[in-house]
Parts: structure tokens; sequence; C-alpha cells
């Protein structure tokens, strides 16, 4: 398939979506679900963390989203449904994502709680995004 093809394909809805949803889960997992622990883990501080610009933290985190759902969405095709599009970003985040965050996290010497927190959010924004761009 041709590239121009490819993109012509893509339906940017769908994947703007799925950023979002990528976006929304980290706000809830590095939030209310794991925020202590992953300050913890890292070693940071309230203090610390207000002196980030969020604007620009936030921006780039949903550029970021967009170019994973984007090529997520590259990945599974167009005529995906929900369950490969879950089973896809599923796989994506455990057998890619997570086991290249192992490597990294292993020669940086981090602990395991950081790694969970991390490559647990992976996972499930990732499966998210695919059950999103499957069933659209």
């Amino acid at each position: 398939m041709e590239l121009a093809s490819a993109f012509s394909h893509i339906n940017w809805l769908s994947v703007a979506v799925a950023a979002i949803s990528a976006f929304l889960v980290g706000g809830i997992w590095y939030g209310p679900l794991f925020g202590k622990v992953w300050m913890k883990a890292f070693h940071f501080t309230e203090e610390d963390l207000k002196k980030r610009s969020i604007p620009k933290t936030f921006g780039i985190s949903l550029l970021l989203a967009f170019i994973a759902a984007f090529t997520l969405e590259m990945f599974i095709g167009v005529k995906a449904t929900f369950i490969f599009g879950l089973m896809a970003g599923l796989l994506a985040g455990v057998g890619w994502v997570a086991t290249l965050l192992g490597i990294l996290y292993l020669f940086e010497m981090q602990t395991m709680r950081a790694y969970a927190v991390n490559a647990g959010y992976c996972i499930v924004a990732l499966t998210v995004m695919g059950a999103i761009l499957g069933a659209w």
C-alpha cells in the first residue's frame, strides 16, 4: 500500500479521541490511582511538580499521545474490530512498551515500583486506545 493511500484511510477523529483517552487515563492513573506511589518511586515532591510548566507538559503529552494513537491506527488498520483493537493495544503495551521500559529501568537501576506504575499506565493507555480505534 502506498503511503498516501494509507494516510487517506485514517479516521482522524478516532485518532484524536484515542489520544485524548490516553491523556485522561494518565490523569486518573497518575492522580487518584497511583499518584502518591509514582511520586514516592521517583522521589518527587509537590513542590517539584509545581515547578514544571503545566501548559508545556500537557501540550507535549497530548501531542505524543496523538502520535501514539496514530501509529497504533496504522498498525491495526481501518478494518479492525473492537476486540482486535483492544488486543492489539494490549499486546503493544505488554510486548513492546513494557518490555523495553523494563530493559531501560534495569540499566537505570529504577525500582520495580517505578517500573510497575509507568509500564502499567502504558499498557492500559494503549489497550484503551486500541479499543477505541478498533471500535470506530
